[in-house]
């Protein structure tokens, strides 16, 4: 469906989370003076999720009641009717391999078209598929030119040959189709799937820290993924199956609390750094909702944060080592996502990654709702820049979503409306 083109758009990302499913609505419009396309948000809201755990969908009635919860309560604060969304998938079911597609040019002149580069794409993708899985993203790395390398942007190039070196981001079929069950049933399109991580860091990074080599790591509940940036390319991405979840069974474990009360003993005392608290500070778990007096040391709450999140940095330096980038991406590393809400992790990364660390937040992005400062949104914000991006057709793309994606057949959305009481 071709939607008509106004001077505003409006673009929405859902990010669906085993904690919380989050939704954030921009509005794209073109900049008077300098004729730029500019993004604002004009709408953010969380609700808790229900029906997903690890990224899953274990319950299709339950996770249809909390995205159309979510629906409705973006539209209220954005005064938007949401008719379409951008949707972040994540979970330990992805994957991620190297291909390579070759195409002759063309033209009688050898001049690289679009065309050219996209049919290219499109050879990279004949490689065999996992079983049961399917193609999200296809993603060009770099170009050769009759064997010319490292080229960036081969449009308006002469040659003969076109060759990308592309990395394919698989999905399983079955958790694919089961979340745009549940997104159709709330009554609304999918535009597309995208990783979320990968859309948080279009966000949280500039060209310059692409280029130099970075980081963005995603703390979610039941997993952290991550995505490493080098030469302004995407080289490796991983899903982990842990999670600031896992901290918070680790506190009620330690603490003998329920999961309610480490929850919020994790979100309001939480520290990743320990010996910046004094020992003698104590927290009583009535005032957190407990219905007995009990002192707990804070000193104790800050060593069993730090164990389980140092944990999660050893995995992710594990995968850095992987790709033989542990502690050699100049630019860093940033963290997005709920679990990256904890006092003292940029320090504890520093020291155990050796690379410089901040939260991530997004950049050149304007917003009427303070949710921008938050890193739990800095995905489904790049939701909404990722569908910008894209939707503008009148300027050239950036290589960096010059990508084929995983595009929903109309065959496949026919069925899912045909099931739709």
């Amino acid at each position: 469906m071709v939607r008509a083109k106004h001077s505003t758009e409006y673009i929405t990302g859902l990010d669906i989370g085993s904690q919380a499913i989050r939704v954030a609505v921009g509005q794209v419009s073109a900049s008077a003076s300098s004729g730029t396309r500019e993004v604002q948000i004009v709408g953010a809201v969380e609700v808790p999720s229900e029906g997903v755990q690890k990224g899953i969908v274990t319950s299709i009635e339950e996770t249809v009641s909390a995205i159309a919860n979510a629906l409705e309560t973006a539209e209220k604060v954005s005064g938007i009717p949401i008719e379409h969304v951008w949707v972040g998938i994540s979970g330990t079911h992805i994957i991620c391999q190297d291909s390579k597609g070759v195409v002759a040019v063309s033209r009688t002149d050898s001049e690289i078209t679009e065309e050219d580069v996209h049919r290219a794409l499109e050879a990279s993708k004949t490689v065999a598929t996992p079983l049961n899985y399917e193609i999200l993203h296809v993603l060009p790395r770099s170009f050769s030119v009759d064997g010319q390398t490292g080229i960036k942007d081969p449009v308006g190039m002469t040659g003969i040959r076109l060759e990308v070196d592309a990395k394919i981001i698989y999905g399983v079929t079955a958790h694919v189709k089961n979340i745009s069950k549940v997104i159709y049933r709330t009554g609304v399109d999918i535009d597309d799937f995208v990783l979320s991580v990968i859309a948080a860091g279009e966000v949280v990074l500039t060209s310059r820290q692409k280029e130099l080599g970075a980081v963005v790591v995603n703390i979610g509940n039941a997993t952290t993924s991550l995505v490493v940036y080098e030469e302004g390319d995407i080289v490796h991405t991983a899903v982990l199956p842990v999670g600031s979840g896992h901290i918070t069974n680790d506190l009620a474990l330690g603490l003998k609390t329920s999961i309610d009360i480490a929850e919020r003993v994790k979100v309001e005392y939480g520290q990743c750094s320990p010996q910046t608290i004094t020992k003698k500070e104590m927290i009583d778990l009535s005032i957190l909702g407990s219905r007995e007096s009990e002192m707990v040391s804070r000193y104790y709450i800050g060593q069993i944060i730090e164990a389980r999140v140092s944990e999660i940095l050893e995995k992710v330096d594990a995968e850095l080592q992987k790709i033989h980038r542990s502690g050699l991406l100049p630019a860093g590393v940033y963290f997005v996502g709920g679990g990256a809400r904890l006092g003292g992790l940029t320090d504890l990364a520093k020291e155990q990654l050796q690379l410089p660390s901040a939260l991530g937040y997004p950049l050149n992005i304007t917003s009427i709702t303070d949710k921008i400062q938050d890193v739990a949104f800095a995905s489904v914000i790049g939701l909404v820049k990722w569908g910008a991006s894209l939707a503008d057709t009148n300027t050239h793309a950036p290589t960096n979503f010059r990508v084929v994606s995983g595009k929903i057949s109309a065959t496949v959305r026919s069925i899912f409306r045909s099931l739709i009481p």
